[in-house]
């Protein structure tokens, strides 16, 4: 379930985006290639059918001469994005937190956390994870007992907990990381023993023996589909 949406704030720049955006988008829409799109993604949002290339290049033309957000602004534009029904609203703001995680304090994790309970799946929830989330834990460090909540909540925010260190390498917390592996190691949903076996083959690009260590020492708690992918590229 998604959680309570926290309030947008106004932003004269989230106006301009959106209002570009859907005209835009709309118009460069597809039907048929919306249903395909719709069948691959299980059903979990509506679709516009607009191929990726295509809709980064309208993304580009939507931006085009707009100033660097400030945290408002992407609150504004990531909340009304996600408040629209179709999935390419949903990844152009995931794009936009993207590419201006920096210009977010940590007073913007309630607002991740919402994208990610947010019609949730694993389209928009793995990039959240590593590169908004993970932008804002890195920023500060404190916000890992967020972490330590999520990991420990539904499915989605577990997911995040798990990947949001993938882009760390050497500032990887390995302590928190192996224990969030141990602690969801039971788990029977393959989106959850994919991102245990995910994050570990992200770090054993850091660390290999460290990686074949916990694995072998752990076999038996993890799940096969965890083992195969941490051990993957070893």
């Amino acid at each position: 379930m998604p959680s309570a949406s926290p309030a947008v704030p106004a932003s004269p720049l989230a106006d301009t985006v959106l209002g570009r955006l859907t005209e835009l988008y709309p118009a460069a829409g597809d039907p048929f290639r919306a249903q395909e799109m719709v069948a691959y993604m299980k059903g979990v949002a509506p679709f516009l059918g607009i191929r990726t290339p295509e809709r980064r290049a309208l993304s580009r033309t939507v931006l085009d001469g707009t100033p660097r957000p400030d945290e408002d602004d992407c609150t504004a534009v990531a909340l009304r994005c996600f408040a629209l029904p179709e999935r390419e609203y949903h990844y152009f703001a995931v794009d936009y937190l993207r590419r201006h995680v920096r210009s977010c304090s940590s007073g913007f994790l309630p607002v991740a956390r919402h994208l990610v309970t947010t019609e949730s799946w694993w389209d928009t929830v793995d990039h959240l994870a590593a590169h908004v989330v993970g932008g804002l834990v890195a920023a500060d460090p404190a916000l890992a007992a967020r972490m330590d909540e999520w990991i420990d909540d539904d499915l989605w925010l577990a997911r995040t907990a798990l990947l949001h260190q993938l882009r760390f390498k050497d500032a990887t917390d390995t302590e928190r990381l192996f224990a969030y592996c141990l602690r969801r190691a039971g788990d029977t949903d393959f989106f959850l023993r994919k991102a245990i076996g995910w994050a570990l083959r992200e770090y054993a690009k850091t660390d290999p023996g460290e990686v074949r260590a916990f694995v072998a020492h752990h076999r038996a708690r993890l799940a096969p589909l965890s083992v195969r992918e941490a051990l993957k590229n070893l």
